[in-house]
């Protein structure tokens, strides 16, 4: 027992003494940027980083720090990371914008209906395990309201408890076929950021197939699949090709 509470006290002065250090980090590089020392300043974001601090406040300063270098596709990919963490965030979505407006392609998307848009915007306010969540803690009050409507000797309590029930049942249901739908979302989901100057897009993935388009740093795309050292990859108005690897960095990396 005393060799389990060494380990515990142990791990967690480990952990303080990680914050105090990744905090001091974090406000030197401020420093540095504020300095106007912007790639020393990223040099030390990215030892946050590598402490396997991911932080939506990091990865945006260094998307900062890579915008006032004017590096297009470092800093439109620092700023997705950011998003990613933190999606309601207006401040990294407005200096995305201004990062994207850089860039030179121009990626159509494919216009969705109403109805489209309403669903996912409804179904992706909560992340897939916050809507299995949902649909644990409304399954556990149908339960106990149908318990309670069982047992009820009242018929105007019946009547209310049952009613309950069936509407938190029915929103279970619902819960549980919107954490599914966010989960297989989440896995097509696959994001990537051209870094290379120019590529050319093949149809095939090697080199003696037919180019299909041609993009630029900065620009978004979906990875679909890998095969070897090419991956797959759409645009946003649905067009498909393959590209080497190297020419892209994912950006749920972490």
């Amino acid at each position: 027992m005393k060799k389990i509470i060494n380990i515990l006290i142990l791990c967690i002065s480990l952990f303080s003494f990680s914050q105090n250090e990744n905090e001091q980090l974090f406000e030197k590089a401020v420093q540095f940027y504020n300095d106007g020392k912007y790639q020393e300043a990223i040099n030390i974001y990215q030892k946050i980083v590598n402490n396997g601090y991911h932080s939506s406040s990091v990865y945006y300063n260094i998307g900062n720090a890579y915008y006032k270098l004017n590096e297009v596709a470092p800093s439109i990919y620092y700023y997705e990371k950011a998003l990613l963490l933190s999606p309601a965030d207006n401040d990294i979505k407005n200096n995305l914008q201004y990062a994207q407006n850089m860039t030179i392609d121009a990626l159509e998307t494919i216009p969705k209906s109403a109805i489209s848009k309403l669903a996912d915007s409804t179904l992706g306010f909560f992340s897939s395990k916050a809507w299995s969540i949902i649909a644990v803690i409304l399954m556990t009050l149908f339960t106990a309201f149908f318990l309670i409507y069982y047992f009820a000797s009242s018929r105007r309590q019946k009547k209310l408890f049952f009613v309950t029930s069936i509407i938190c049942l029915l929103f279970s249901v619902i819960s549980v076929s919107a954490a599914y739908h966010q989960y297989v979302s989440d896995k097509k989901d696959n994001p990537a950021i051209i870094f290379t100057e120019e590529t050319v897009i093949k149809s095939e993935p090697n080199n003696r197939s037919n180019d299909v388009f041609t993009l630029h740093e900065g620009a978004k795309v979906n990875v679909l699949e890998t095969l070897g050292d090419w991956n797959k990859i759409r645009i946003p108005d649905g067009k498909t090709g393959w590209i080497p690897k190297n020419d892209l960095k994912l950006i749920k990396d972490f």
